[in-house]
């Protein structure tokens, strides 16, 4: 209809790699994708947001809404590893950022995007986990507890939102080629790859393949669920 505003799909951490290819991969199915991120970028709209900040996040929920139109999807990638250390050795200033970031933003998101999605009776939320969130990546140890969370968050979520129109999942990927690697060692890195069946790396167009359905109308009977992107490595 002429004047309808557009699909709103809204993209954490949009401004490069897994949320950069997200952003590109929804506009091609209508969406109007914006990007909540502390840095601009180029693959659509952009809010500045710190999500790990309630305030910031519930500004750009409301302004999200007003300038662009009604949020039908959120996609909730942003996220840090930080550096690759054992327990031992973890600051606890470090292990705090990194929850903050990874797991407080998802809630916080999730939350506000689920109080205008319930009503509307439609909408479709996405977290992206890691598979370090089922296995636990040693020294990894703060970065694999929040995406566990990640997932038990999309579980909870999807689980008390069923029925409401508006269903919820996760995906857990196993290492994806981008610039969040250089947080980690090599050795980290190549224990990874190692592990694949296919000896490899994701690319961040297959994940965002599989958002694209998980965002989708097409996906209708899955809430609550978590799917690997592991390169054939068997999780729970």
């Amino acid at each position: 209809m002429a004047g309808e505003k557009p699909r709103v799909a809204v993209v954490t951490g949009g401004a490069k790699g897994i949320g950069l290819a997200v952003m590109l991969r929804l506009a091609q199915d209508g969406f109007l994708p914006v990007s909540w991120d502390l840095a601009p970028g180029a693959g659509g709209a952009h809010l500045a947001c710190d999500v790990s900040d309630e305030a910031q996040v519930e500004a750009a929920m409301a302004r999200t809404e007003q300038d662009f139109g009604p949020v039908a999807v959120l996609v909730n990638n942003a996220g840090l590893t930080g550096p690759s250390t054992p327990v031992a050795e973890t600051p606890l200033s470090q292990w705090q950022r990194i929850q903050a970031v990874n797991l407080t933003g998802t809630f916080l998101c999730s939350r506000a995007v689920a109080a205008v999605m319930v009503p509307r009776g439609h909408g479709r939320i996405v977290n992206i986990a890691s598979l370090a969130g089922k296995e636990g990546t040693p020294t990894l140890a703060a970065y694999s507890a929040a995406k566990a969370g990640v997932i038990a968050l999309a579980k909870a979520q999807g689980k008390e939102l069923a029925g409401t129109g508006v269903l919820v999942n996760a995906v857990a990927p196993a290492a994806i080629e981008t610039d969040i690697l250089q947080q980690m060692s090599p050795e980290t890195v190549a224990t990874m790859i190692g592990k694949s069946p296919l000896k490899r790396l994701g690319t961040v167009e297959e994940l965002a393949e599989l958002v694209a359905w998980l965002a989708s109308d097409r996906c209708s009977f899955s809430t609550g669920a978590v799917f690997d992107l592991s390169g054939g490595r068997a999780t729970y």
